[in-house]
């Protein structure tokens, strides 16, 4: 049988060490999240598509679709980013009272250099689309309607 002494040590040391262990993953997520930031607010525009960044996320303008990003989009230190997100298709014509569009879910991601972004939309394994946009650009669409 272990003395007090023994057993206190053995404890204290345990705490200890749990406690360093639980500083540094801290430390390396706050890292990690330093390490993003987010892209910058306002519109981004190209051939077929706008994009509108807010601060909570971004909606998305295209020809014959829209689409959604429900929260900040982040860049890491090489300015890529990916982001969950909604694509609803639209269609020419009228549109009926009791017509509620699909919406899928889809992946936008790419990079921002500077004033420029690549932006590519997929859903599941299929590409909908490669666009390259400028921030405070005149957005070229032809809405299907």
């Amino acid at each position: 049988m272990l003395p007090i002494q023994q057993i206190t040590y053995i404890a204290s040391f345990k705490f200890s060490l749990a406690l360093a262990v639980v500083s540094i993953l801290l430390q390396a997520n706050t890292c990690a999240a330093a390490g993003q930031k987010a892209v910058n607010k306002g519109t981004w525009a190209g051939d077929h598509i706008v994009l509108e960044v807010s601060e909570n996320g971004a909606k998305v303008e295209l020809d014959c679709a829209h689409g959604e990003v429900a929260q900040p989009v982040k860049v890491d230190k090489r300015g890529n980013f990916k982001a969950s997100g909604t694509f609803t298709p639209e269609h020419g014509g009228p549109v009926l009272r009791d017509e509620n569009p699909e919406s899928a879910p889809v992946t936008y991601s790419g990079q921002v250099n500077g004033d420029t972004m690549t932006l590519t939309i997929t859903r599941g394994e299929e590409k909908l689309g490669d666009f390259t946009l400028t921030r405070g650009g005149q957005p070229h669409l032809m809405k299907c309607r």
